[in-house]
């Protein structure tokens, strides 16, 4: 998942509902957080690693990162870039593999997001034979997973929540608001970001509003 600190802004709760899904559709995720040269966000590092996963400070410009990257890259493995528009992916892709020469864009100032430069889902084959899809942007991100519809199943889509899942005072507890719950008490302990929880009772909330007979 391809995240940048600045032009444009990360958007944590997109990011959150794209790590959701991968989590239910058995994905390994990973973030590559970029234009360092520009800004780092050592919170947003922080959270996600703490949340248990892995995380790149990366810079197509500088270089910064890349090799790293590409060692997580190993043939035979096939990888989907995914993020906003803007996010830096293409560029990303270019600076891993330099004979690609993929168009990128700039960031609107007006708008505060990209311009989408891939229009389509382009497979490459880098030389150490991993298979990178490019994928276009977007600027917002819904989905109709039927596991993030239903409010008691969305629990285990935020990995950081498992060890606190059978410590809650009550039975069926929805780790929103109820007392004695384990979860909770972990976010106020620093354990767990408050953004991901955040972003978890958003997702919550949205899955309640879906009528039972649809969720069927």
């Amino acid at each position: 998942l391809v995240v940048s600190t600045v032009s444009p802004a990360p958007n944590r709760f997109v990011l959150d509902k794209m790590l959701a899904v991968a989590e239910h559709k058995g994905i390994e995720p990973m973030l590559a957080v970029t234009k360092s040269d520009l800004r780092r966000d050592p919170e947003l590092l922080a959270d996600y690693r703490k949340a248990g996963y892995r995380c790149l400070e990366l810079s197509s410009a500088t270089g910064e990162g890349v090799a790293e990257l590409r060692e997580q890259l190993t043939g035979g493995r096939l990888v989907v870039f995914c993020g906003n528009t803007g996010a830096g992916k293409s560029s990303l892709l270019n600076a891993l593999e330099p004979g690609l020469s993929l168009a990128t864009g700039e960031v609107s100032e007006k708008l505060g997001r990209g311009r989408h430069t891939t229009r389509h889902v382009e497979l490459f084959r880098l030389p150490n034979g991993a298979l990178v899809a490019d994928t276009p942007g977007f600027s917002s991100f819904d989905t109709e997973e039927i596991e993030l519809r239903r409010p008691e199943e969305l629990q285990y889509t935020f990995r950081e929540f498992a060890p606190y899942l059978e410590q809650c005072r009550f039975t069926g507890c929805s780790h929103v608001k109820e007392k004695g719950c384990a979860v909770l008490a972990a976010v106020k302990a620093g354990e767990i970001a408050p953004s991901r929880h955040a972003s978890y009772v958003r997702l919550y909330q949205q899955a309640k509003e879906v009528p039972e007979w649809e969720r069927k």
